[in-house]
């Protein structure tokens, strides 16, 4: 079944609150990517050196966009020390003489680029997403070291600052190129990671030691200067760790883009090779199609199509399991297999044999019922057995709850669905559009199945239940708590509580909230989705390994 959007209804302009929510999100980005702030910004200028993002804005091809990843890195954490605006390190893919590349970069203007808990995670994502693409890396190194304050939780767990140079080295195995290039400060630990690349270049005026002076007298008494330490013209002449000597920033940055240049390009992904010249997406602006509240119902079909090459649509069983809805396009050239949660309400018939008289029900949209997990699973097994990328469309209320749904199997057959999508070899993308909540979460490929990106709109809605269901339920156990304690609040009481944790609850549900954590690699404007889809799959295409595809056991 092929759908054209020419035959798709044009839908009346939505709520106002778009508007509100794209200006807020455009203020917060210009927030945090102002780093340390003006004068922590004049301060790496008056060193002669450069900021993270005009490193990487020279580094990168000219008038090239730069795909920034886990920008909210830290958004509110960390308080009490001064905050951590975007973790205190940039981190993103750009394209170097057309090639993309991961791109990491220290910001100096935030305490001296200093690792604090979250910049260590969003370093090992920034790596996993480049092994998982098998995309080369840069490093632009300009930090302090461990933030101290904090060690015992940055320095000793698996996923802590000791796992950056375990992929460092992996990435090394798999032949994946790294070039790093000490700008500032490089420390202690955080020593190893340039060393361990490919190539190391090194700018006047910056150190590379695992103890600075003070610490080397505390230890062992010895009064050395930083230059003779651990300066570029010591490892570059006399320890021989630099292979590349430059004077500044600028000429470190033209040594890094004449190398890039040399790599050997790599065998492209297998789906990659039956890319074709790309067709425009239909002109649909994304916020006329989807409300910013989820309140009001939309078909998800008109969001694919104003995603996909042409709008053309190949949409699988479209008459059963409506609420989930499949199926295969092309996007920027490339095949993609769309699984989405449908938001129209939807009439189903029921097979024969039910309450007498009863031959329909209603379903709601954003609830995966039986039949809908069955398809999914199955589409997800054709999507693999093609070689196809898997592109969700994420906007679910969770599994269909009840006695009808229970005698139905939702759990053995949502069980399959949750198989499927683990067990899944073909690149997965996430994009969460609305709600992803509960269970409905690990169906439609959440942070923890290990989807390759994993984008949100400002829309979103990330926690295990909806914001008023959970604050119902928190507020029964909070009331049974106090009714113990011997106290029965009066309704005023109650209200003020219940305000309270409906509050508390809903700031745990924005988005940015999420992305502080990275449990999503970047909030995004709808209206830019489709060229971020095209830019990750061009990611995806850079690896040409994919695994044999198993499930196990597969519940039936």
């Amino acid at each position: 079944m092929t759908r054209s959007d020419s035959s798709a209804p044009a839908a009346p302009a939505l709520s106002s609150a778009w508007p509100g929510a794209l200006a807020r999100l455009a203020a917060d980005h210009a927030t945090v990517r102002a780093g340390g702030g003006p004068k922590a910004q004049q301060r790496q200028h008056d060193k002669g050196r450069l900021t993270a993002r005009e490193r990487i804005r020279q580094l990168i091809d000219a008038a090239a966009p730069f795909d920034e990843l886990m920008t909210f890195a830290g958004w509110e954490m960390y308080a009490d020390v001064g905050g951590c605006p975007s973790g205190g390190t940039v981190t993103g893919i750009g394209t170097i003489h057309g090639r993309p590349w991961m791109i990491v970069a220290n910001d100096a203007t935030v305490k001296a680029g200093a690792f604090f808990p979250i910049t260590a995670k969003k370093v090992i994502r920034a790596q996993t997403i480049a092994l998982e693409n098998r995309l080369p890396v840069v490093y632009l190194v300009d930090s302090a070291g461990v933030y101290l304050p904090m060690q015992d939780e940055i320095f000793p767990d698996q996923d802590d600052f000791g796992r950056v140079f375990y992929l460092n080295a992996r990435m090394s195995a798999r032949g994946i190129p790294q070039i790093a290039a000490i700008m500032g400060n490089c420390v202690a630990g955080g020593a190893y990671l340039p060393v361990m690349c490919d190539t190391l270049i090194m700018t006047e005026g910056s150190g590379l030691y695992l103890a600075g002076p003070a610490l080397v007298k505390a230890a062992i008494g010895q009064v050395v200067d930083s230059e003779d330490l651990g300066g570029a013209a010591m490892h570059a002449g006399i320890a021989g760790t630099v292979d590349y000597r430059e004077p500044d920033d600028e000429h470190a940055l033209k040594r890094i883009r004449a190398l890039a240049d040399l790599y050997a390009p790599g065998d492209p992904a297998p789906f990659a090779r039956r890319r074709r010249d790309p067709l425009p997406a239909p002109e649909r602006d994304l916020t006329d199609l989807v409300g910013f509240d989820g309140s009001r119902p939309y078909d998800v079909r008109d969001v694919i199509t104003a995603l996909v090459d042409g709008g053309e649509f190949h949409e699988f069983k479209a008459e059963y399991g409506e609420t989930v809805v499949c199926g295969f396009a092309r996007v920027g050239g490339y095949p993609v297999a769309f699984v989405a949660n449908q938001r129209t309400v939807i009439r189903k018939k029921l097979k024969a044999g039910g309450e007498p008289g009863l031959r329909s029900r209603i379903e709601v949209g954003g609830v995966i019922y039986g039949d809908s997990a069955d398809k999914a699973a199955r589409f997800i097994l054709d999507a693999n057995q093609a070689g196809v990328p898997l592109v969700f469309l994420s906007d679910v209320t969770g599994f269909m709850v009840g006695r009808d749904s229970e005698q139905e199997g939702i759990i053995r057959r949502g069980a399959k669905l949750v198989n499927a999508v683990s067990n899944s070899v073909v690149p997965k993308i996430t994009i969460i559009t609305g709600g992803s909540f509960g269970a409905g979460n690990y169906a439609m490929n959440g942070k923890a199945y290990a989807p390759r990106f994993l984008f949100a709109w400002p829309s979103a809605k990330y926690a295990v239940m909806s914001g008023n269901a959970a604050a119902k339920t928190l507020l029964d156990i909070q009331l049974a708590a106090l009714k113990r304690a011997g106290t029965e609040p009066d309704d005023d009481e109650l209200q003020a509580l219940y305000d309270e944790i409906k509050a508390k609850y809903d700031t745990e549900l924005d988005p940015r909230y999420a992305a502080a954590r990275l449990w999503v690699d970047e909030i995004i404007a709808p209206n830019d989705t489709r060229d971020r889809l095209i830019r990750a799959l061009d990611a995806c295409a850079q690896n040409p390994e994919q695994d044999e595809f198993r499930v196990g056991v597969f519940q039936v």
